[in-house]
């Protein structure tokens, strides 16, 4: 089930939301304030957010726009009472993905939503715990910061990711992880490729938690919940 934060103020709407969007299959958290919201994102992943653009504490630009500097890819819709061209345009300006004038209709929102998630599961994403990378923009972020890798290290990052769960061995790495010109990666290189991958997306590269080897084997991606 699509997890979802909704940031809105009006008490009505949001019961209303509270109630309908589990019935059309996704769960909700509820932020009333830019403060709840941030809190909420702090300590939890979300599929996609929901943002009012006028807060008691300020404006869902603000959040959009802290969350897209932390170049966090998830998507974002505005739900806002406002049909200005200006307000449709700097929300997406600022990286929100859609937008939805209020009064709306709940179907038209459950479809705008699931266009969305559909578009973020269709092979662009992978993530694991607060580790997203970004396949269609070349980039890897670990909470909240976008690393450093070199090419290789980005497909080999991508293809562990992508094999999740399963044991590839040093031969099926090495037969996926050309260098671009058309030459095979040598087995001592992949030693240091994953040397310098863990000091990347390890906690403590000298004891891994997520890129594991598997002795005799080889490496093994160990999968975390969002």
């Amino acid at each position: 089930m699509p997890h979802l934060l909704l940031l809105e103020d009006d008490a009505g709407l949001i019961d209303g939301l509270a109630y309908a969007l589990p019935k059309n299959g996704f769960s909700v958290d509820i932020a009333r304030s830019l403060a709840e919201a941030r809190a909420c994102l702090h300590k939890q992943r979300y599929d996609l957010l929901l943002l009012d653009v006028t807060l008691p504490d300020g404006s869902g630009f603000s959040l959009c726009e802290s969350v897209r500097a932390a170049s966090d890819p998830v998507p974002i819709i505005f739900l806002t009472a406002s049909g200005e061209e200006t307000h449709i345009i700097h929300g997406l300006d600022l990286g929100a993905d859609d937008y939805i004038t209020k009064p709306f209709r709940l179907g038209e929102l459950c479809s705008r939503i699931r266009a969305r998630l559909r578009r973020t599961s269709d092979g662009r994403l992978l993530r694991s715990g607060t580790l997203t990378v970004d396949r269609l923009a070349g980039r890897a972020v670990w909470n909240g910061r976008t690393l450093d890798l070199t090419a290789a290290e980005y497909r080999l990052l991508c293809l562990l990711m992508e094999n999740c769960g399963k044991t590839l061995s040093r031969t099926a790495i090495l037969d996926a992880l050309w260098d671009g010109q058309g030459s095979f990666v040598d087995d001592n290189t992949l030693s240091v490729y994953i040397r310098r991958l863990r000091e990347k997306v390890e906690d403590d590269p000298s004891r891994p938690a997520r890129l594991l080897t598997v002795r005799g084997l080889g490496y093994r991606w160990k999968g975390e919940q969002p």
